[in-house]
């Protein structure tokens, strides 16, 4: 552990930055030492680029204390510097128990509150070095609430910026992987970053002067930031918005009806669904016509899907076209929303008892055994239809006999 006046480490920064958290949810953080086995963790799922930025928080910090300590050994009247916060250009990321929750006095307000969820796709991801990290080319957005659904939707392609040199290939190979935009000879219009600002804007303009409160997993959140705080650098235009991860937004629901927190895992396995991947109404016209999964606006109306399927009903919201497909009959909703697991050997059987007497030749148990017909032979026992003694067994084994009463036959 470092000592006073030693270096402090990216990892060191990141356990003070979370000392008022442990402190408000009653965790011993009085003292970094005790804060460490609650903060490791956490340290672990960062990506590399939040941890790429609390190391150049700490250098810094120690930056500045080395040139307090030359400062000092001038004239020691001076006051101690205070390390400045590291400064980006990325829109501020708020908890959300301080900017939701609270404004929630009953289930009448919970149900009314307006979300939106946003979305943006890139070219891949470019290594730290280069200035573009990500290329935005598509953007979506829904405006949504408990007691309504989705009320409206936002989308655009996005005119990409000039990759960097010797990239274009990475970012065209990581497109193609995921949305399948073309960076060069789209035939569908695109929109430059100064519409696509001035339209969210205008589209998420929330009732009585508060700020737009936007959501989206916490896994995009570092490619949003920077995608947003990109296209607001180039065409200066001054946004306020406020980021919030959906997961937070699904755990304070939750909380809100049964007073208790739920597992990361539960929540994260409601956002995982696969469900309305092809549900009509989804994904946008182009993504729809050439049937890609991975669209923009499909990923924040799916957001919606699982909002309303989980806690509509909780709440006494009645749901509607606007909070799930309902128009898709075909879909079974007591499937597990996750996978769909196939086994054959049960799908025989059933196809077995359904027809009957009428058995095939082929098992898919090779423990069964094989009786000479018998007309009075119950319709449980399996007979051959000419009365002839059937080969049991799969297919391997089927062949070896067959091979051995050949080899008899030939030796008499």
């Amino acid at each position: 552990m470092a000592q006073r006046g030693r270096c402090r480490s990216a990892f060191l920064c990141f356990v003070h930055d979370q000392l008022p958290e442990l402190e408000r949810h009653g965790l011993p953080g009085a003292h970094v030492a005790d804060a460490v086995p609650y903060c490791s963790p956490a340290w672990g799922s960062l990506t590399e680029e939040e941890k790429t930025m609390y190391a150049g928080k700490a250098r810094k910090w120690n930056s500045k204390k080395r040139s307090q300590k030359t400062t000092v050994k001038e004239t020691c009247n001076l006051p101690d510097p205070i390390p400045a916060p590291l400064t980006t250009e990325m829109p501020s990321v708020t908890p959300l128990p301080h900017a939701c929750a609270l404004s929630w006095k009953n289930d009448q307000d919970v149900i009314a509150d307006i979300f939106y969820f946003l979305d943006i796709y890139s070219y891949g991801k470019l290594p730290p070095q280069c200035e573009q990290r990500f290329l935005p080319c598509e953007i979506g957005c829904v405006k949504y609430s408990l007691q309504d659904g989705i009320m409206a939707d936002f989308h655009h392609f996005i005119d990409p910026e000039v990759p960097p040199r010797g990239f274009r290939y990475h970012c065209q190979t990581a497109g193609d992987e995921t949305h399948k935009i073309p960076i060069s000879g789209f035939h569908l219009p695109r929109s430059c970053y100064a519409v696509v600002l001035r339209e969210l804007l205008e589209f998420a303009q929330p009732a009585r002067g508060a700020q737009p409160r936007f959501f989206c997993r916490s896994n995009d959140r570092f490619r949003i930031n920077w995608c947003l705080g990109r296209m607001a650098s180039i065409t200066g235009i001054e946004s306020h918005w406020e980021l919030f991860a959906v997961e937070d937004l699904i755990t304070e629901l939750y909380q809100k009806k049964y007073q208790k927190e739920p597992s990361k895992i539960w929540v994260y396995r409601k956002l995982d669904v696969c469900l309305w991947d092809f549900s009509s109404n989804t994904r946008c016209k182009w993504h729809e016509e050439n049937d890609i999964i991975c669209c923009a606006l499909a990923s924040c109306k799916k957001i919606s899907y699982c909002i309303s399927k989980s806690f509509a009903s909780v709440y006494g919201v009645p749901l509607t076209a606007a909070h799930l497909p309902l128009q898709d009959s075909d879909c079974d909703q007591s499937t597990n929303t996750r996978i769909v697991k196939l086994n054959a050997g049960h799908i025989q059987k059933m196809k077995a008892e359904s027809s009957g007497c009428d058995k095939p030749l082929g098992s898919p148990r090779q423990d069964q055994e094989f009786v000479p017909s018998n007309r009075d032979s119950p319709c449980g026992v399996k007979t051959s239809p000419c009365g002839t003694s059937v080969v049991q067994g799969r297919g391997v084994i089927r062949l070896l006999r067959t091979a051995s009463d050949l080899s008899k036959s030939f030796s008499n």
